[in-house]
């Protein structure tokens, strides 16, 4: 009988036998309150906070709880297959570590993001690796060893730079390009602005800029001479408002899959689409961007709909493995998570992430087999069922 990511409870249990528990918590609560008692006071309100009161990071969480899965009995689901699909990659599950912008910041040796990359070559879990990153992306890609990489860009308003960026991805061997529109300007965030701290304001996590050469040669003196200078010519091209009248740009600067993140009405959907784009991204930031509005799981099928058919990557407000389940079932093709393995990062490195990486898969692998669902091609909308 082959392994199955459920597995993971029967180690946990067998280790126990011997006097071993786990080094990492087991629930996300006592997770986020480790990962507070690791962190400095100005990273874990970057990592944890969100847009104003927190309501719509709060929402993102609560809405999964709208949404029951139907358990269906003697549904042949003694072995589970969560295997799929995403643009000519055969990946184990559909789990994806989602970009996060302050990992290199989130260990003690600044080096956060070769953390998460290795946690993912452990795993098999593709990584989303930020534009914002501690270490170059060229670093981030060796670390990945087999497992998959998407680069995630923060559209410069320098379009040379842009394209350098792009290019020394694909050369990195990353497998597409992700581009988020919802951040050409910071949301307005208390947490942060308590602290008077914004990570990049600071020289932190900008690696790839610093060893870009179209962005070395905007500079009078090296990075290594003015780190000052990096950070104010880092804030004048970061700030990027792109249009529709963007796409074709966009769509022209990679042959590889394109994704766009940030994307929750069906409109946006349908001209994304009709621009050219690979896939679509829903997400709302998980609540960092934007506060008042809709949790991103309630935009999710009007998403799938409109995308005919196109893939659809999703996150936010995903804690556990039962919420990778829900987001299946209401359509997306691959589910980001976030916060949770941030956190895994903070309490233990890469040990933690792959802690944390192992538990949702184990957990939304086992709640398919008691409620008898065998694939993810069995997670349709019809397992599901409106709470309220």
């Amino acid at each position: 009988m082959a392994p199955q990511f459920g597995d993971y409870q029967l180690e946990i249990y067998l280790n126990g036998l011997g006097g071993t528990v786990p080094d990492h918590p087991m629930t996300f609560a006592e997770l986020e309150r480790r990962a507070e008692a690791a962190l400095p006071p100005g990273v874990w309100s970057y990592v944890a906070g969100g847009a104003g009161d927190e309501h719509t990071q709060r929402a993102n969480v609560t809405a999964f709880e709208r949404w029951g899965l139907v358990p269906r009995m003697m549904a042949g689901a003694a072995q589970r297959d969560l295997s799929v699909e995403l643009f000519g990659l055969a990946l184990a599950s559909p789990l994806l570590l989602a970009p996060v912008g302050v990992l290199g910041i989130c260990t003690p040796d600044g080096h956060g993001d070769l953390a998460v990359a290795r946690a993912a070559a452990r795993t098999g879990v593709p990584m989303i690796a930020s534009t914002l990153s501690a270490d170059p992306l060229e670093a981030v890609a060796k670390e990945l060893g087999t497992a998959p990489g998407l680069f995630q860009l923060y559209p410069p308003g320098d379009r040379e730079l842009a394209e350098s960026l792009v290019r020394r991805a694909e050369a990195a061997g990353f497998t597409a390009l992700v581009v988020t529109l919802d951040t050409w300007v910071t949301g307005w965030r208390p947490r942060d602005l308590s602290t008077a701290n914004f990570p990049q304001l600071r020289g932190k996590c900008l690696a790839n800029y610093t060893s870009d050469p179209v962005f070395r040669a905007r500079l009078a003196k090296t990075p290594e001479e003015d780190p000052a200078a990096v950070v104010r010519e880092w804030a004048t091209v970061f700030p990027n408002a792109l249009s529709w009248a963007d796409l074709p740009w966009l769509r022209s600067l990679t042959s590889l899959p394109l994704l766009l993140k940030g994307i929750q009405h069906p409109e946006d959907v349908r001209r994304a689409r009709d621009g050219g784009v690979d896939g679509i991204y829903c997400s709302n930031h998980g609540g960092r961007q934007a506060n008042g509005g809709l949790p991103a799981i309630e935009a999710l099928p009007g998403v799938v709909e409109a995308a005919d058919g196109l893939p659809v990557l999703f996150d936010s407000g995903v804690r556990s493995g039962a919420e990778l389940v829900k987001a299946l079932a209401l359509g997306a093709s691959a589910v980001g998570l976030g916060r949770p393995y941030a956190y895994g990062l903070a309490v233990g490195g890469e040990d933690g992430v792959v802690h944390v990486l192992r538990s949702v898969l184990a957990e939304a692998d086992l709640l398919m087999a008691v409620d008898g669902y065998p694939t993810v091609a069995d997670l349709t909308p019809q397992a599901l069922r409106r709470l309220s």
